[in-house]
């Protein structure tokens, strides 16, 4: 479906991932948890706007999409292309758990039911939670330090993240791994029979709105190993002033300026 989008228990993944100045060391870290929650508040933070390129490679073709964003806590997020033209104007809303998709060329809101969020989203190797960044992994899994290793740019911690008993979640097993500043440089999923379906890696890492921040990330499905979704992060602002009307249907389906 055109214009579909991520949410964060959604958006928020493809589009994630670090830490602000003001949260403690990660070196200092005991907790596998505590690890994970401030790469993925250094990731969102409070609010945050982004713009992103998205590049899907299939083996017949290379096609970019870009779109804007905007998140603000856990459950609000807005999601708008901007290019090609084909694509301007679709867009996505997040809004207290529901995700409500505009396609432009219909001229209709639908909302999205919760199974959709686990599908491809716009062809792309990433689905709806992906680009939504979601933290979902934060509360429902359980988490364990199984390594620590050295990286460019210092040490990373290597987490195990399997599912809490009775949580209907997509994947068997997590693994991330989370550098020294709170940059998530790749996560690793694995289907519920214990193989490694897919992952998402950092290909470069930079600095954007005064945080280190993973730039350029890459899903790729083991599967198809000449395929896959790379975003680009152009642009990004943390912590910012964003009017209450943005995160409405109206405004999803009427933008103002």
């Amino acid at each position: 479906m055109a214009g579909e989008i991520p949410r964060r228990r959604l958006l928020g993944q493809i589009w994630g991932a670090l830490v602000v100045a003001s949260l403690p060391s990660m070196s200092m870290a005991q907790d596998a948890r505590d690890i994970l929650r401030a790469a993925f508040d250094n990731w969102r933070a409070d609010s945050s706007y982004a713009k992103v390129e998205m590049t899907v490679k299939r083996s017949n073709g290379t096609r970019t999409m870009t779109f804007e964003s905007w998140t603000e806590g856990e459950d609000r997020a807005l999601v708008r292309f901007v290019a090609p033209a084909r694509d301007a104007g679709n867009a996505t809303l997040q809004l207290d758990g529901s995700t409500y998709v505009f396609n432009p060329r219909l001229n209709q809101i639908i909302k999205l039911p919760a199974s959709a969020m686990s599908q491809s989203w716009m062809g792309s190797d990433f689905s709806y939670d992906d680009l939504a960044r979601s933290e979902g992994v934060i509360d429902d899994y359980t988490h364990r330090l199984i390594q620590t290793r050295s990286v460019s740019g210092g040490q990373a911690y290597v987490i195990e993240s399997v599912p809490k008993r009775g949580v209907p979640v997509v994947w068997g097993k997590q693994v991330l791994t989370v550098r020294s500043d709170g940059v998530l440089i790749s996560v690793e999923y694995f289907d519920q029979l214990g193989a490694r379906v897919r992952e998402m890696r950092a290909d470069r890492i930079g600095n954007l709105g005064g945080r280190p921040y993973p730039v350029e990330m890459t899903m790729r499905r083991d599967d198809e190993p000449g395929e896959y979704t790379t975003v680009r992060t152009v642009d990004a602002r943390f912590n910012i002033d964003i009017p209450s009307y943005l995160f409405t249907r109206s405004n999803l389906q009427n933008p103002r300026n």
